[in-house]
């Protein structure tokens, strides 16, 4: 059996005003594209779908393209899970819909999904936090443990469990007692969570930049020893980058998504997750590189016309650009900048600093005329800068309206 897995397409999301639409549009298309070429059998996306509980019309659109296009005409079961970013009312919403194409919505951590029937495959079974599918073409059924975010509160409303235990208590209890009831070595046996997990002991993950955190201290952490015996590929959506914090026997990965959504992810490869899974065996697992979308780049610079010629030479890109320079950038040199790139994020000019001689002592003449005290406290804030002539005309400008 393969299965597809992916997590974190924040379908609507924009990098501070820009929007990426376009690019979610073609990187869409190619992972459905990976689906079709690769004969694939089931897809899993672990959450994050969009960026906002309330996301725009053309976000919607996009994702229900994408995964009618994925089931096949309901032959390939497609099930998507809600995320911190996602509102699980929204994600539910279009179920008695989307079961009809074959694709399942499950908003609410513990969900109970409503069995059905479709020419290519049928739900068999359906209890609190897991799925037992069969696909026509195989003689023996996938089940598939699912848990959407929720915060802590929030899962424990769903679980009803007692409110002093920590979260990853009450979820190893709930995985591996399900796990133990339904998971039997005669089919394959997989996770998907969207939540914040590590090894213990292990490095500490960094969360996205400019994402909504999950983990809050300790209250949020998740264990992959939570992870039950029983399972043999845990697919986690959350963090943007490919890790498998598991081991090559059972596989516990963040696939990465699809784009890059913030400058700390600049340079970083984008997969998707091809699994190969049979019951009672160890899964294969081919990380795919996808290549759609603009690459995130930060660039520094003490030159503009060098700067000019590389952002000439590299369109097809989305630059934090930092100049630095002894003074500060003018009208013109910013102008220059942005003609030769319409992709600069954020321009960030860095004057260098100018240290004082050791023991020297700054005096400011409180006599003088208030040009001069102007240019004197700008230095004194600017580490001895002085302005430039276009700093001087914007004062001249101000102290005239106020005469």
């Amino acid at each position: 059996m393969k299965i597809l897995h992916t997590a974190d397409l924040h379908l609507g999301k924009k990098l501070d005003y820009f929007p990426r639409l376009e690019e979610q549009e073609e990187v869409m298309k190619e992972i459905c594209q990976i689906a079709d070429g690769e004969n694939v059998d089931m897809v899993l996306v672990a959450g994050d779908l969009f960026d906002a509980f309330n996301p725009p019309t053309e976000a919607v659109e996009l994702l229900f393209k994408t995964f009618k296009h994925l089931s096949n005409n309901g032959i390939r079961p497609v099930i998507a899970i809600a995320g911190n970013h996602d509102s699980p009312a929204l994600i539910d919403a279009p179920d008695p819909l989307a079961r009809e194409c074959g694709i399942v919505m499950i908003g609410y951590p513990n969900a109970t999904v409503q069995t059905f029937d479709l020419p290519g495959f049928s739900i068999l079974k359906s209890v609190p936090g897991l799925i037992e599918i069969k696909l026509r073409q195989f003689d023996y059924p996938v089940r598939i443990l699912h848990t959407a975010y929720a915060n802590e509160a929030r899962l424990k409303e769903y679980l009803g469990e007692d409110k002093e235990e920590r979260l990853n208590e009450i979820l190893t209890r709930h995985w591996q007692q399900t796990a133990e009831e339904h998971c039997d070595n005669k089919g394959v046996n997989l996770m998907m969570a969207h939540l914040y997990m590590m090894k213990r002991g292990g490095e500490i993950l960094e969360e996205p930049e400019g994402e909504k955190p999950i983990k809050i201290g300790n209250a949020d952490l998740v264990y992959s020893e939570a992870v039950p015996l029983q399972i043999q590929y845990t697919a986690l959506g959350h963090l943007h980058g490919y890790r498998n914090i598991g081991d090559e026997q059972k596989p516990i990965v963040y696939t990465s998504s699809p784009l890059a959504y913030s400058f700390s992810e600049a340079g970083q490869q984008k997969y998707v997750a091809l699994v190969e899974a049979a019951p009672d065996v160890p899964v294969k697992v081919n990380k795919l590189a996808l290549r759609s979308g603009k690459q995130l780049v930060r660039k520094t610079f003490d030159d503009i016309d060098t700067a000019v010629r590389w952002l000439s030479e590299n369109r097809n890109t989305l630059v934090e650009l930092t100049i630095e320079s002894e003074t500060f950038l003018t009208a013109t040199e910013r102008k220059s900048l942005n003609k030769a790139h319409s992709g600069i994020i954020h321009l960030i000019p860095k004057v260098k600093n100018l240290i004082l001689e050791k023991g020297e002592l700054k005096t400011i003449n409180l006599s003088q005329g208030i040009r001069d005290l102007f240019k004197d406290y700008f230095k004194y804030r600017n580490n001895d800068q002085e302005p430039n002539e276009e700093i001087m005309k914007l004062f001249e400008e101000v102290l005239k309206e106020a005469n």
